[in-house]
């Protein structure tokens, strides 16, 4: 892909997300004008496009952005009032946020739902490899909540094989999806 594709590229994903990343930074700064919202956002956008490669890899670029922003929503709050404040000092008129809050927002980990989406889009990929008897079987079952009974009786396929069929659609899942859990089924 040539540096021209990727700044194209780039330019189309940040008019896509652009409203997203100012909500993103009005949640942060209540007290602000919106003007200044604005400001965080073009910065940051400024900032990547003035990077020295931008064809240079960014692992998830929707994480470096978002991190960015709130970065400058921090360096804002710094550079508006240099005095000390506790922790618990309010940040807002309505007295709703603290520092602590806005320092400790777990609100959106970009990191997880990164993995969450990439589990999702194994899973399926898993789904869509197997058999179309076991895929049946399985969708039915596990996404429209039909039971094995209902099944055999639509089919005329006897509920044994039914059992055996996900059965096996599920261990070829597993086995599929082996490389992203330890054996106690949490992710690696």
């Amino acid at each position: 892909m040539s540096a021209e594709q990727d700044r194209v590229r780039v330019t189309r994903f940040f008019k896509e997300e652009a409203r997203k990343f100012l909500i993103y930074v009005r949640r942060h700064i209540v007290d602000m004008a919106a003007e200044d919202a604005e400001d965080i956002v073009q910065d940051v956008m400024l900032g990547i496009f003035d990077r020295a490669d931008i064809t240079a890899p960014i692992e998830n670029l929707s994480a470096y952005i978002y991190r960015s922003l709130y970065n400058r929503v921090v360096d804002r709050y710094r550079q508006r009032d240099r005095k000390i404040r506790s922790l618990d000092a309010y940040v807002d008129s309505d007295r709703a946020h603290t520092f602590a809050d806005i320092l400790s927002d777990v609100r959106f980990d970009v990191h997880d739902e990164y993995e969450k989406r990439m589990i999702w889009n194994e899973l399926f990929c898993a789904i869509e490899a197997l058999k179309p008897s076991y895929r049946d079987v399985f969708v039915a079952t596990e996404f429209e909540g039909r039971t094995f009974r209902e099944l055999s009786g639509e089919t005329g396929i006897p509920v044994g094989t039914l059992l055996s069929q996900k059965h096996r659609a599920v261990k070829r899942i597993r086995a599929a999806l082996a490389y992203i859990y330890d054996g106690k089924g949490a992710v690696k």
